[in-house]
């Protein structure tokens, strides 16, 4: 036992300490409690929500402030948390994307893509229904593993290796059921880069442009970067009301989603503790045992949950005798950091394109700025050598044109989600020191496809990958917890051996982003998580 757990003031024991109120966290732990056990949740900053929260940012102008569209919450999760009841409310975007060009634009959504991109290739045009076809049945196979445990590789007999076994004998049994062509499809989704992929079936420019911008959302990586593909294919597996691939809005922003989980979890009883920063986790025999705060106070509980980055969680809560050495090196060598620059804005007016000037139901859109495959790879390229691309890429959502509770009337909000940005500036320089600069830069960018943008703001929010970091935990800016490639994927993420939301530290548990099937706010990982904690306390998960 520790000398801080011997001496330090000590309070009522728990079942279950959860560190980090993120949605993840929330999700976790109402499962838990609506399986009968005690759950404290301690949250670092004085609101819950992680980096799905909403913030009055500028006088009258409210918006989400890292999060910002919805899809990839899982339909499960929703059901079970009853989240509707407890006053989530989800809309669908009017069009799907907006892609403005150079004298054109593309639109893209239900029923209308087609015919938007025949404008561009009749060629393509014929072939986006296979396209479309076949990349569901990839997403569809995979969507279906989301709330499964991965089979996690096991070091000594049979009697731990046989369940994982059988577990993978069953995964093999699913992939092996797909055709030839789907099983080809598959390989090159885990393998090729996004460009690649779209190159080989498409010709035009804003068609491929459109596509390619998922593989580089939350991916500090070109296009054309091997296992871009895979990034592309991890935001289709959402949908929105019962609608596969919809993206859409929370009714008063992201933080609507976490308050209503937070409702959830008050309802099963759970112990919801904000401005409660933990300072490391405590362990006896080798088992976790609680938690000491920063203000010394010591919690016990039967088990510890983390709904941190798997660096922050192992780097600086744990002691490093506590964990073996070729564990704490893979933890080291974790790689985080999506390259990402996130802004709101408060608007006096709708902006105006150049290309579609009169407001519109393309301004429910998310609006792309990135107007090809190349223009992507050169402000990857730019961002590695100067820390940020002179051209950046900047999606744009103005969620207020479908929920007016976020702004005065007649006025607006919007979020940018900009990349590429270099999550360390090279030479040693400071984001401190550069934020506002790039922040300039973000503006004069939308400015040029929507001139008199600049003229239209009031007020701005800024986060840089500094920022993202102390105020959210995310390491480098990385809004997924981990990058999504090969080697952190599936049954090794964050680290083979252990993807099954157990540490090699008995009693310490993982439920956040740095596990399957990573980021994104999904709620899968706390999902999972509780279904694994409730097999060791011998519970079911409640129906």
């Amino acid at each position: 036992m520790t000398a801080a757990l011997k001496t330090a003031q000590r309070t009522a024991e728990t079942d279950i300490i959860l560190i980090g109120g993120g949605h993840n966290g929330l999700v976790c732990a109402a499962y838990l409690a609506r399986s009968g056990l005690s759950v404290t949740v301690l949250e670092r900053r004085s609101v819950l929500g992680g980096a799905a929260v909403t913030e009055e940012f500028h006088p009258g102008f409210r918006n989400s402030v890292a999060s910002y569209t919805v899809s990839l919450l899982n339909p499960k999760v929703i059901a079970d948390l009853d989240l509707h009841r407890h006053g989530l409310r989800i809309v669908e975007r009017k069009i799907g994307n907006f892609l403005p060009l150079e004298g054109d634009y593309l639109l893209a959504g239900d029923g209308l893509t087609q015919s938007e991109v025949a404008r561009f290739s009749a060629r393509d045009a014929e072939r986006l229904p296979a396209y479309e076809s076949r990349l569901e049945t990839i997403a569809d196979t995979l969507r279906s593993l989301v709330l499964e445990t991965p089979p996690n590789l096991h070091q000594g007999g049979w009697a731990g290796a046989l369940p994982e076994l059988l577990k993978t004998a069953g995964l093999g049994s699913r992939l092996s059921g797909l055709s030839m062509t789907a099983k080809r499809d598959l390989l090159d989704l885990f393998s090729k880069s996004a460009g690649d992929w779209l190159d080989g079936w498409f010709e035009s420019d804003p068609i491929k442009a459109l596509f390619g911008f998922d593989s580089i959302v939350g991916n500090y990586a070109s296009p054309y970067t091997p296992g871009s593909a895979y990034v592309l294919l991890h935001h289709l597996f959402g949908e929105v009301n019962g609608k596969k691939g919809a993206w859409g809005h929370a009714i008063g922003g992201m933080g609507a989603i976490t308050q209503a989980m937070a409702a959830a979890c008050r309802e099963a009883g759970v112990d919801l503790r904000t401005d409660t920063p933990v300072s490391s986790v405590l362990t006896e025999n080798g088992r976790a045992c609680g938690v000491e705060l920063e203000d010394g106070t010591v919690l016990t509980s039967r088990a510890v949950v983390s709904n941190l980055n798997p660096k922050l969680l192992f780097s600086r809560l744990v002691e490093p005798d506590d964990l073996p050495d070729d564990f704490r090196e893979r933890i080291d060598h974790y790689r985080c950091g999506s390259g990402t620059f996130r802004m709101n804005v408060a608007l006096s007016d709708l902006p105006r394109f150049t290309c579609k000037p009169e407001p519109g139901d393309h301004l429910t859109a998310g609006i792309i700025l990135a107007p090809s495959l190349d223009y992507m790879d050169k402000a990857w390229l730019d961002a590695r050598r100067d820390g940020w691309s002179r051209e950046p890429i900047v999606e744009m959502l103005i969620p207020s044109t479908l929920d007016t509770t976020l702004a005065p009337p007649g006025q607006h909000v919007a979020s940018l989600f900009c990349q590429h940005v270099a999550p360390e500036l090279p030479d040693g320089r400071d984001w401190d020191d550069h934020r506002e600069t790039v922040a300039d830069l973000m503006i004069d960018t939308v400015d040029r496809w929507a001139p008199g943008f600049r003229d239209l703001v009031v007020g701005r929010q800024i986060h840089s990958p500094k920022d993202l970091e102390r105020k959210f935990g995310l390491v480098g800016g990385d809004i997924f917890h981990g990058a999504l490639s090969l080697d952190q994927l599936f049954s090794a993420r964050p680290v083979l051996g252990h993807a099954d939301h157990r540490s090699p530290i008995k009693g310490l548990y993982q439920c956040g982003s740095g596990t399957h099937p990573g980021g994104g706010v999904t709620g899968a990982p706390g999902h999972n998580a509780a279904r694994e904690v409730l097999k060791d306390f011998g519970r079911r998960m409640p129906r």
